[in-house]
């Protein structure tokens, strides 16, 4: 005995700490885990540079996700009694642990490459597996072979292949592994900023104040040529609220080297929210990101998204998570890493924190059908974590109408990449979130300069939470045979609510600009989230949370309702506004009533908000206080 033991101390010592104990020596029967036709625009470059390396993801199977999935819809359901009752970092953990047969023949598939525990990275739960490995050891582990692709029309490059394998009896115990056959391109023009346009101080309008007497709310004329934060705090109803309750907070995330800039944060302040002013956020890095301040390396898109969501939510404590991951491939860089999937990386940093910001904001995207589907569900399970913890997760539906979030009608594409080359409309990703919408002006209406992205997916189903109000829309406000083939009337439907997204004035680089985009719209959306977030835990209540649910079911009382308009895209004019809710723009809200609406009610609630009864006629029913 006392032998033995020493040789497999030996044993350990010389390779590392074994995944099961000893290198395995066996051949596996490989057969095709994953395959697809290569995306419309890519053409074959050439081979990868021998040194590149590869960051690859192996996603383990989540036997409880159905578990997890049902405390999800409970906690975020406001008639359900465990309304709030949110989970911990452990107990999610613990309904998302793969199987242990999974890791056990994982482990030893992975070891018999000759790697060790101290080549990889486990998430908490273990359900994922990261290595950093050269490419040819990735083409001998998953059976296949890696080219550098080239997008025409960008000059993207991708390293990528269209097929993988792996060992047969190891297809049931991986969900899926990247980068492999995903061929998003997500990059700064991937962002949904539509442009940003400098502006010069301007006489203050004389116009009279405009109302709207659907929502009851007046607000300055200016408001229709330039959005600040006081237009928004006169919009949606929160002029002279200031949130003070502890333990609140706000976030936003920052990709491929955009930086939020401190002074331009200060300028914006200055401008518009003096209270704030020498106010600041935390930074955080993700994987070693950055956050320069050089003044010429500001980003639109980051001094947009800071200074609207912490602006509007002052004095909230703000969180800027800066995550590594450049642009794509180039092969001609002496980049050796190719890693533009940042969504993963943040995902598995903010997952391993104990404390997230209850209110976070993203205003990238990609198109649904440039992310496998395997993969794309995956991450959506990732965001289900974050919501069954809380968090309520906000990302912005895109600028391309019902296209693929090119706001450019000229290059806009509108076809499939399943190898069929199909006319469709191209519905944006990820779709399991709270989708914002844009809409302009007041009283507001759809955007004309660009349009909200809006659809259906193709991917994900119909959640429950939808079941009331989109096939209503579906026959009551789409002609019948309308676009028949063009989208998945079975799909999830977006966006889920809309906000201002236009004229929105930002300083970069020590300058004023006009900036327009659903990148605009969620983080002001976030930044009314963060402060109805307020008012809850001041009450001494849980933070909302996953939001769908209750603004499906609730919420949706205290909405403005978006009836002009439309968000085209494709050669068509796209999906109709209506009245309800319709996937051209959702709605969006007036601070009061939602505000009321989570807080414990009183039968004074109806007499102060009479016109949120049901307009048709019919009755919402009994409004109960499941709130704990």
């Amino acid at each position: 005995m006392r032998s033995f033991s020493y040789v497999a101390l030996l044993t350990s010592c010389l390779v590392g700490k074994s995944l099961v104990g000893a290198l395995p020596s066996r051949d596996y029967a490989y057969s095709i885990k994953e395959e697809i036709d290569l995306p419309g625009g890519w053409v074959k470059h050439g081979d990868p540079p021998a040194n590149h390396n590869i960051v690859l993801r192996i996603a383990l199977p989540q036997p409880n996700f159905h578990v997890l999935e049902q405390h999800l819809y409970e906690i975020s359901d406001p008639d359900h009694e465990r309304y709030g009752q949110h989970l911990s970092k452990e107990e999610v953990e613990e309904l998302v642990a793969p199987h242990s047969e999974s890791l056990d023949l994982v482990n030893e598939w992975i070891s018999s490459f000759g790697l060790t525990e101290d080549d990889l990275v486990r998430s908490p739960a273990k359900d994922w597996v990261t290595l950093k490995l050269p490419v040819s050891l990735v083409e001998k582990m998953l059976d296949t072979k890696y080219y550098v692709w080239q997008h025409a029309q960008s000059g993207d490059y991708l390293v990528r292949t269209t097929s993988y394998s792996l060992p047969s009896h190891l297809h049931d115990h991986v969900d899926t592994i990247q980068p492999t056959t995903s061929f998003g391109r997500f990059r700064k023009e991937r962002s949904t900023i539509f442009s940003a346009t400098p502006i010069k101080e301007v006489a203050a309008s004389k116009s009279e104040p405009v109302h709207d007497p659907a929502s009851g709310v007046t607000v300055d004329a200016s408001c229709n040529q330039t959005i600040t934060i006081s237009c928004l705090q006169q919009m949606y109803n929160a002029v002279g609220f200031t949130p003070s309750a502890k333990g609140n907070s706000i976030g936003i995330t920052g990709y491929l080297e955009q930086f939020a800039n401190f002074a331009d944060l200060q300028l914006f302040f200055q401008d518009q929210r003096p209270d704030a002013v020498n106010s600041s956020f935390k930074v955080v890095s993700v994987a070693g990101g950055l956050n320069n301040q050089t003044r010429d390396e500001a980003g639109d898109e980051a001094d947009l998204d800071v200074e609207y969501a912490f602006g509007l939510s002052h004095p909230v404590p703000g969180t800027f998570f800066t995550t590594a991951g450049r642009p794509p491939f180039i092969p001609d860089s002496g980049e050796t890493v190719d890693d533009n999937e940042p969504y993963t990386t943040w995902l598995e940093f903010v997952l391993s924190q104990k404390e997230i910001p209850l209110a976070i904001s993203t205003s990238y995207g990609d198109d649904e059908q440039t992310v496998p589907k395997n993969f794309a569900l995956r991450v959506c399970a990732e965001f289900a974590q974050l919501g069954a913890r809380g968090v309520s997760v906000m990302f912005s539906s895109g600028d391309g109408g019902v296209g693929d979030g090119d706001p450019n009608p000229a290059t806009q594409n509108c076809f499939t990449n399943d190898g069929k080359n199909r006319t469709a409309f191209i519905p944006g990703f990820p779709a399991s979130v709270t989708a914002v919408g844009g809409t302009t002006h007041f009283p507001e209406t759809a955007v004309t300069r660009f349009f909200s992205g809006g659809g259906f997916s193709n991917y994900f189903a119909r959640p429950p939470y939808q079941e009331k109000v989109v096939p209503a829309y579906l026959k009551n406000s789409l002609p019948k045979g309308t676009y028949a083939g063009l989208f998945n009337p079975n799909g999830r439907a977006i966006p889920d609510v809309a906000a201002q997204g236009d004229l929105f004035k930002v300083f970069i680089e020590g300058q004023a600009f006009l900036i327009g985009g659903t990148s605009a719209s969620s983080p002001t959306f976030t930044g009314f989230v963060a402060l109805l977030n307020d008012v809850r835990l001041k009450a001494g209540r849980p933070p909302l949370g996953f939001l769908n649910p209750f603004i499906y079911s609730k919420g949706f009382l205290g909405l403005n309702d978006i009836t002009v308009g439309h968000n085209s895209g494709c050669g068509t004019p796209g999906f109709n506004t209506s009245k309800g809710w319709d996937p051209g723009m959702g709605v969006y809200n007036l601070f009061p009533p939602l505000r009321d609406l989570l807080t414990p009610y009183s039968s004074s609630y109806w007499l102060r908000y009479p016109k949120f009864r049901d307009t048709q006629g019919t009755s919402f029913g009994t409004v109960t206080d499941n709130d704990g």
